[in-house]
């Protein structure tokens, strides 16, 4: 491979994490404007007076689950 190549390949790769990000982005946004419409059981949600803790300990592992899925099948093509 020469050198333009892989600079080439290097400008796509980051490109495709720049907008894999932007969308990530716009999702969480969206997400925090409209309030998280579902907390799979598994999450614990803390509250006190004055304060609250969510730790999203099932939504983290579907999260990784997705991830893993696209990841793997992005490679594999």
């Amino acid at each position: 491979m020469s050198s333009g190549s892989q600079t080439s390949e290097l400008g796509r790769l980051l490109i495709v994490i720049g907008g894999a990000v932007l969308i990530i982005g716009i999702a969480v946004v969206l997400i925090g404007r409209a309030g998280w419409p579902w907390r799979p059981p598994g999450d614990i949600l803390l509250r006190g007076r004055g304060w609250s803790v969510w730790i999203p300990i099932t939504s983290s592992i579907i999260l990784s689950l997705l991830l893993t899925l696209i990841l793997n099948i992005w490679r594999r093509h």
